[in-house]
């Protein structure tokens, strides 16, 4: 089975979203490769080169060197279908079909940030970016980044050394460390947090790389933090993949003749991104603040007022914590229109409440 989910993100012109397709229309990654080719050449954007590369024994053993390298270094690989798969990047179009992680931490926690910015940082957006990340060790907020030089090293760095668990999002296969100089640091995020990519081993960092890695970090976070980001760059990539996924974005702002700030204030000032100062503004902003304890009966009395789709979701949502609402219609066996309504209604009586992503979770 996981060779030829392995094998399906390696064929030449079938990309995520037709990927994932494929596999809802014959029901696995094997039996897309075990179906008729007159059967397949059936569904929309499958040419002839994909149909030729299904029967290519090359790729799976290709892939079935992937699975021994996996196997060997000890990495969870996690197909869209996985339970352990992120919940909050399932819910994006174009989410990768399998993922590579190695590492101890919960990717489905219930608060996860992502922290971005330049390579170049200056010790103003090294020190605004720590003292944040100290401020939010209360709140046991997940830290992801890309492990790259500047904002990323320091964000995960201060992660550590505050207790929070912190993921490194790869541009590369696992296979190797990008920059070199930050092995060390990634080692240490082994043991509290993790490491996560796409790619497969041998892949190299290049340049084209990148915008890939910057679509998970946007989408396996509740909001990204933009710490320093020049005019262009990967930051700004990331901030807009991060709003195009209904994520909130937040920015610190700079010096109006600094260029490593000309991209944050350009974020806020195009409403693209909230400014912020403190981790009490992404709290607030959140909704993260400590709410009063509920009375006693609190539940019961809402509990008797719901309906039976009602009472199923609430079961759900308890059971399996916050889940995407095509996650809950399908384990709930409940369409989307009733699954959207009675999770409306939950939400005004206060018993779920909607996150970022059209995620839910009991209140």
């Amino acid at each position: 089975m996981m060779i030829y989910q392995i094998a399906l993100t390696m064929i030449p012109g079938i990309g995520d979203v037709v990927g994932k397709k494929l596999v809802t229309c014959c029901g696995s990654a094997e039996a897309i490769f075990r179906e008729k080719k007159k059967l397949l050449d059936r569904i929309p954007r499958i040419g002839q080169k994909i149909l030729e590369a299904l029967s290519n024994r090359e790729i799976l053993e290709r892939a079935e060197r992937e699975l021994a390298f996996v196997e060997k270094f000890r990495i969870r690989p996690l197909f869209f279908l996985d339970k352990d798969y992120p919940f909050r990047l399932k819910n994006c179009i174009d989410s990768p079909i399998l993922l590579y992680y190695k590492g101890t931490a919960d990717l489905n926690v219930s608060r996860i940030i992502g922290v971005v910015g330049t390579r170049n940082a200056t010790e103003y957006g090294k020190g605004a970016c720590h003292g944040i990340i100290s401020e939010l060790a209360q709140d046991k907020v997940m830290i992801v980044s890309g492990l790259a030089y500047g904002i990323d090293s320091c964000a995960h760095r201060a992660a550590l050394e505050h207790n929070l668990e912190t993921i490194g999002v790869l541009g590369h296969g696992l296979d190797r460390i990008y920059p070199y100089q930050n092995k060390s640091l990634a080692e240490r995020m082994l043991k509290n947090g993790g490491l996560l990519t796409d790619f497969i081993s041998a892949t190299r960092p290049d340049r084209e790389n990148f915008p890939k890695r910057n679509r998970i970090i946007a989408g396996i976070c509740d909001a990204v933090l933009v710490v320093e980001a020049a005019g262009k760059g990967g930051a700004l990539i990331t901030a807009e993949i991060a709003n195009s996924y209904n994520r909130d974005v937040f920015a610190i702002p700079g010096r109006i003749n600094d260029p490593f700030s000309e991209g944050t204030n350009k974020l806020i000032r195009q409403n693209k991104a909230a400014l912020v100062q403190s981790a009490d503004d992404i709290r607030y902003m959140m909704g993260w603040e400590q709410k009063g304890k509920k009375p006693d009966g609190y539940q019961k009395k809402f509990f008797l007022e719901m309906t039976p789709d009602e009472t199923v979701l609430v079961d759900f949502l308890g059971k399996n914590g916050s889940s995407g609402i095509d996650d809950i219609a399908i384990q709930c066996n409940l369409s989307m229109s009733k699954t959207s309504a009675a999770l409306l209604n939950l939400e005004f009586e206060g018993i779920v409440k909607s996150l970022p992503g059209k995620v839910y979770e009991l209140t």
